[in-house]
């Protein structure tokens, strides 16, 4: 074997951070001291060496000097301390309305994972793969998120399965709030076509009719779908956010009921980096 020196490129501060985390973790179950092999510091290294790498888990257990189930259970109570602190809708639509935003985003994302053989009946009778995403024709998970007007993610869903539409996982996680953030903070949602009828307050583009015949939109409706095109675009960037800083999200290799939150946790490390975390 060869023995070389890395430098792991996350501010010490996020490491302090997830380290105190972890440490208030261990108190909770009355973990005493010096009975863990790594201290939180260290495990707080694990866990943040993963999310922006990707770092196999058996190479990182080797690294740290631990046994491979240790790393991986190192790496769930880092996921799960993480999650804990991911934000709450509701506080982070008044959180945008009181940062003066015009509106939010909505976007949705197919997050790639290894194949689970689950068998559900679709409404149309057929044997499907729960997991398996005709839209991106791979198993993955459905994570809703909320941008504000640049792009940033305030807020991030729990996992559906793959086959699960975006609009369908937005009624299920996120279409309350945003009708309450219309109503009580005239704070609108804006929104891509397969978001069309969720609902008051969240704006779609218009679509042509049946009826239309090949005829074009009126010239109103074709400006109000460029604009609305156009402010909706940096959605695209909340999610880039993250899987481009954090590595581990780009494709799950564990069970995707564990994407919700991961990507929760993934959430709460870029909130935290760009001083966001409340």
């Amino acid at each position: 074997m060869v023995t070389y020196s890395a430098k792991l490129d996350v501010p010490r501060v996020l490491v302090v951070f997830l380290s105190k985390l972890l440490a208030g973790g261990r108190r909770r179950k009355g973990t005493r001291k010096g009975r863990r092999a790594l201290t939180t510091f260290w495990q707080a290294v694990l866990v943040l060496r993963w999310f922006r790498d990707g770092t196999d888990i058996t190479t990182l257990a080797r690294d740290h000097g631990v046994g491979r189930a240790t790393g991986y259970r190192y790496i769930d109570e880092g996921i799960e301390a993480l999650a804990a602190q991911a934000p709450d809708l509701h506080e982070a639509l008044q959180r945008a309305k009181d940062n003066g935003d015009a509106y939010v985003l909505l976007d949705g994302k197919n997050f790639s994972s290894d194949r689970l053989g689950e068998k559900i009946t679709s409404v149309k009778g057929a044997e499907i793969d729960r997991w398996y995403s005709g839209k991106t024709r791979e198993q993955a998970g459905n994570i809703q998120a909320v941008m504000d007007p640049k792009g940033f993610p305030l807020w991030v869903s729990d996992v559906e399965p793959g086959s699960v539409h975006d609009i369908t996982a937005a009624e299920d996680h996120v279409l309350g709030a945003l009708y309450w953030a219309y109503s009580q903070l005239d704070l609108p949602t804006l929104a891509d076509g397969g978001y069309q009828g969720a609902g008051a307050g969240v704006f779609t583009p218009i679509k042509h009719p049946k009826t239309s015949k090949g005829r074009p939109l009126d010239v109103d409706n074709q400006t109000y779908n460029r604009l609305l095109r156009g402010l909706r675009a940096l959605a695209e960037r909340g999610f880039a956010l993250l899987t481009g800083r954090w590595r581990t999200l780009r494709h799950f290799t564990t069970s995707p009921r564990k994407i919700g939150p991961i990507v929760q946790a993934a959430l709460v490390l870029t909130h935290y980096e760009h001083g966001r975390l409340a």
